[in-house]
């Protein structure tokens, strides 16, 4: 099994989280079709900006035929309110020095460099949040190299990966359960983080739309 150097993102206590409210209110709740997923219990509720999304997709479509990956950064944030850990996902870009085939994606010490370098420079006050990889033709699940590697090299709770299949669309989020365990078929979708406009960008086939009454939105703590 190949190895590199661990993923370094600080110690947790320089990363307590950020107190604010969850954004319910201008995000549109996607969730998976299959109905197997709905006893998981994740630690968290993902957030994604239609920015993020975009560019993940557009990299994900740049090469059908071998896997490919990036990083996603953002925010880990507590609800003041209810107290529920959520993360928004607002900055998304590929891994460069990443050693990729058709069924396999590592990211070399090379790539660990260029992404604190890149953080550093440009985004010095956002936390790794996560990771995002392809599975072309192969569908949206963890492998067990997928697996470990996560476990490993993003071990903390509120640390996700993010799964594209861009044949047919399709995508999922892997989140911690309440238990800490983390299941390599059960994906999970995410909050759409809309630009005020509710207008959808989301493309992937195997996730529905929640409609806004099913959401159990809280109308009085946005006043």
């Amino acid at each position: 099994m190949n190895t590199m150097p661990q993923v370094k993102i600080g110690s947790q206590n320089n990363f307590a989280p950020h107190h604010t409210r969850e954004p319910f209110h201008r995000a549109i709740r996607w969730v998976p079709i299959e109905e197997s997923f709905e006893n998981c219990q994740p630690l968290l509720d993902v957030f994604l900006t239609q920015k993020a999304y975009v560019r993940i997709c557009a990299h994900a479509g740049s090469d059908l035929d071998n896997e490919v990956g990036g990083w996603l950064a953002g925010r880990y944030c507590r609800d003041t309110l209810h107290g529920n850990l959520f993360i928004i996902i607002d900055t998304a870009f590929p891994a460069i020095y990443t050693e990729q085939d058709a069924v396999h994606l590592t990211f070399t010490g090379d790539s660990q460099v260029a992404l604190h370098n890149h953080l550093e420079t440009y985004f010095p006050n956002k936390v790794i949040l996560g990771w995002y990889h392809t599975h072309p033709r192969m569908g949206v699940f963890l492998s067990h190299w997928d697996a470990w590697l996560h476990q490993n090299f993003f071990s903390e709770p509120w640390q996700v990966a993010l799964v594209v299949e861009p044949h047919k669309s399709t995508g999922g989020f892997f989140v911690r359960q309440q238990d800490g365990s983390l299941d390599q078929r059960a994906y999970f979708g995410f909050y759409e983080l809309t630009n005020h406009c509710q207008r959808s960008v989301v493309f992937w086939r195997n996730l529905r739309s929640v409609p806004e009454a099913d959401n159990e939105i809280e109308e009085d703590a946005f006043i």
